[in-house]
């Protein structure tokens, strides 16, 4: 059995889901381009570019098992990136008041050893409270999530902004279903208990 699992991603909160399934693991941060190509759907965006990310570690990782991850927030099927900043984010937030966004969270597990790779999108739906300026000025100022897709963080204060979720996996909200990843991990002959 392999026991080399790699999670490609720089981000804590991946890093802190993975934690959950007791497993040993490796944190390594590939360097992909993720600008949407044109014509793109945001899903497949997603998933191209968590099969990206895995690819390229598993260039020079010849024996592990590699976690490709990433996340595409969407709302009328345009796409919204990380702000990045507070202006940024309050323009988001602004536009997102009283709607629905769906993060498309991509997975893939690639055996470098073998080339096998299984991937799959994991959609999870968020309807956001129609906010007033006032509250997404409090909000921002508090949690500052600048670095996170649709300007919120379910997992801190941001479900206080938040109406109603929908979908499979609440972890695939924060970035990594780990539902799915516990399948492919077993198609993988690695059990997690």
């Amino acid at each position: 059995m392999q026991n080399n699992l790699i999670l490609a991603s720089s981000s804590i909160y991946r890093r802190e889901l993975l934690t959950r399934l007791q497993i040993p693991f490796n944190c390594i941060s590939p360097d992909v381009d993720e600008t949407q190509l044109e014509g793109e759907l945001p899903q497949d965006t997603a998933l191209r570019l968590a099969k990206d990310k895995a690819i390229k570690i598993g260039a020079t990782h010849a024996d592990a098992l590699i976690i490709g991850c990433d996340q595409v927030a969407t709302l009328d099927n345009i796409q919204l990136g990380k702000p990045l900043n507070h202006d940024n984010a309050t323009k988001q937030l602004r536009l997102m008041r009283g709607r629905e966004v769906i993060f498309h969270s991509a997975l893939c597990l690639y055996n470098a050893r073998t080339k096998h790779m299984q991937a799959t999108v994991v959609p999870y739906i968020v309807q956001f409270r129609n906010l007033t300026d006032a509250q997404i000025e409090s909000y921002l100022l508090k949690e500052q999530p600048y670095h996170c897709a649709g300007s919120a963080k379910s997992e801190g204060l941001g479900i206080a902004i938040i109406e109603k979720m929908t979908g499979e996996d609440p972890n695939a909200l924060i970035g990594l279903p780990l539902i799915a990843l516990i399948n492919m991990l077993n198609q993988e002959g690695v059990s997690v208990i």
